[in-house]
């Protein structure tokens, strides 16, 4: 075990600091955009009946062939794994927020007009807030995905886990596959771990709301 970490160490550490980036900045980019578009396809709910098919239609492209098609547009850059990671990491969030706004109760939506609220602020105060476990469940669902589409860096040398993944399947070396694979597993347990606990404290944070009032 010590002679591998000696051999290995330093480019496990890369590659999975390399791994955590492309995963962070493209969950980021995808939360915001599920968020924003599933709040405005909540405002005209009939227009989902356009968008879901098609993004079900995208969603069949395997990541491979997204990422191939990126690569010959923009080349080997972190670009374009970040695009397509975001883009693939945006449908779950989307998703979720789009049916977690459509399943607040409308008593709450026309309490919170009746004290004068304004849409926008109706959608803040109450929709969102209510909305917010399906919203945390889309993200920990893009999370664990994307961690795992991450991989796909690696067929365009653009690294991280996949590395020793690919190079243990192309050379028969079951050791440099669990090495790609055991740190990619623990990153996603990791993560949802800390998303989970971001999901408990939000909803700890409204009850103690509620109680005040």
């Amino acid at each position: 075990m010590k002679e591998l970490f000696e051999t290995y160490g330093e480019l496990l550490l890369k590659a999975t600091l390399t791994h955590i980036f492309y995963v962070v900045v493209s969950v980021l980019i995808g939360f915001i955009l599920g968020v924003v578009l599933g709040i405005l396809l909540s405002r005209i709910p009939k227009f989902s009946n356009i968008i879901f098919p098609l993004l079900s239609v995208f969603q069949t492209i395997p990541g491979l062939v997204f990422i191939g098609l990126l690569f010959f547009w923009l080349g080997m850059t972190p670009l374009t794994i970040i695009i397509a990671l975001s883009i693939y990491s945006m449908f779950p969030v989307l998703k979720n927020t789009y049916s977690g706004l459509l399943d607040v109760d409308k008593k709450y939506i026309d309490a919170a007009r009746g004290c004068g609220m304004s849409s926008f602020q109706s959608l803040v105060k109450v929709e969102l807030p209510l909305a917010v476990p399906s919203i945390i469940s889309g993200l920990r669902i893009a999370t664990i995905y994307t961690i795992s589409w991450a991989v796909l860096a690696s067929m365009i040398g653009l690294g991280g886990l996949g590395d020793f993944i690919y190079q243990g399947t192309s050379s028969n070396n079951n050791t440099l596959i669990l090495l790609g694979a055991i740190p990619a597993a623990l990153l996603a347990i990791g993560f949802g771990f800390l998303i989970d606990l971001l999901q408990k404290k939000l909803s700890m944070k409204g009850t103690k709301k509620e109680e005040q009032k």
